[in-house]
């Protein structure tokens, strides 16, 4: 082949990955815009002003160095469980149980810290959050085998373990009788960690912790491993098509319970990280819902672990901004959950239509090139890469 004509395949094959690519991220970018568009007609018919409100949204979010830090806080449980439900969407495996693990990992990251105070300060916190990795991977265990060895949905496995996760960290810090429970508090809480197993602070000044950057590292890891490793590819497979990955010698039940495993275990990160970072005990009911969100923030990445920063950090600038949104300007703080449900409704819409139009991308294609017809319809819902 001539040098032109080399020059000529790398051209063509670096403006089709370009195009690949534009969809990936155009499509998440251009579903917040016409979010935060058909939010905005909705304000002026309740009388409010779209631009005072996104205003003060703004303001309490990005606007100021105390919002930045708030949003910043927001994001690290959200980027943190939002990474572990984005790798088991990739895998086909709908864990949907972040919330649960989420408070498993909280309960095991506190009581490390309390049964094991002696350990040197450098240590102590590295072991509370493998702690927080381990409880948040034990808790999604069962789920785990039971979808794999005994064909049990996952959804409905891991949904009821958030429950069971929440009343289980309230019986523990029950003043009364519970085991962390701190006698005399007026609300449940167990006791304070010792200092020595906080997450160092990264801005001074604020509460914006290690987890952050704990979060952005293990994305990046995600993406390389998810991209480039042998498992990452066994991952893909099975997410795309588990019957025609079994067909290929992949080993399917063991590649959907370790990403579970992983899953659940980052979950547990996120729990780990609130205690360590910033609520520094462990209370009752202290996630608003972050495990619950994170399946926002993964849809809305697209299940990438690249763009799961960029979906958490839009995530946690709704959280911080709705309350100045609310003082300022009068509109509800829960406004934000409309314009988070619109972004994934008219991300869900525009890749619906992407696929009538093309069908999957070249990726799953030849990741599952020999499958059938009949097999295509179960494959995952995602196979989008970062």
């Amino acid at each position: 082949m001539s040098v032109g004509a080399s020059a000529s395949v790398r051209t063509r094959d670096a403006l089709s990955r370009g195009r690949d690519l534009a969809p990936r991220w155009g499509y998440p970018l251009f579903a917040v815009a016409l979010a935060l568009l058909v939010s905005a007609g909705l304000l002026a018919l309740t009388g409010k002003n779209p631009v005072d409100a996104y205003r003060a949204l703004y303001d309490g979010s990005l606007g100021s160095t105390f919002g930045l830090s708030v949003t910043l806080v927001r994001m690290t449980p959200l980027l943190l469980a939002g990474l572990g439900v984005a790798i088991s969407f990739r895998a086909g495996v709908f864990n949907i149980g972040a919330e649960g693990q989420l408070y498993a990992g909280a309960i095991a990251a506190t009581a490390t810290a309390l049964y094991l105070p002696g350990l040197p300060s450098v240590v102590l916190p590295i072991v509370c959050m493998l702690a927080g990795l381990g409880g948040g991977a034990v808790w999604v265990a069962i789920p785990a085998w039971l979808r794999a060895y005994r064909g049990v949905s996952e959804v409905v496995v891991t949904l009821m373990f958030n429950f069971i996760g929440i009343y289980f960290a309230s019986y523990l810090v029950n003043l009364d009788y519970g085991p962390l429970g701190l006698a005399g508090s007026a609300y449940p809480q167990s006791n304070v960690i010792p200092s020595r197993a906080e997450l160092p602070i990264i801005w001074p000044t604020t509460s914006v912790h290690a987890g952050l950057l704990i979060g952005v590292f293990l994305a990046l890891v995600l993406f390389v491993v998810i991209r480039y490793t042998p498992f990452g590819f066994r991952l893909r497979a099975v997410g795309s098509n588990p019957e025609a990955a079994q067909y290929a010698g992949i080993p399917v039940k063991r590649v959907m319970v370790a990403v579970m495993l992983i899953s659940g275990g980052l979950a547990g990160l996120a729990g780990a990280s609130e205690i360590l970072g910033l609520k520094y005990a462990l209370y009752a009911n202290f996630s608003p819902g972050y495990g619950y969100d994170a399946i926002a923030v993964a849809l809305l990445a697209r299940n990438s672990p690249i763009a799961a920063i960029v979906s958490a950090a839009f995530f946690g600038a709704m959280r911080a901004g709705a309350v100045q949104m609310e003082q300022t300007v009068g509109v509800e703080s829960s406004f934000v959950l409309i314009i988070e449900a619109l972004a994934i409704l008219f991300l869900a819409i525009g890749v619906f239509v992407q696929r009538r139009r093309t069908g999957p991308d070249d990726a799953v294609k030849g990741t599952v090139a020999a499958k059938t017809p009949a097999e295509t319809s179960s494959a995952a819902p995602d196979m989008e890469t970062a």
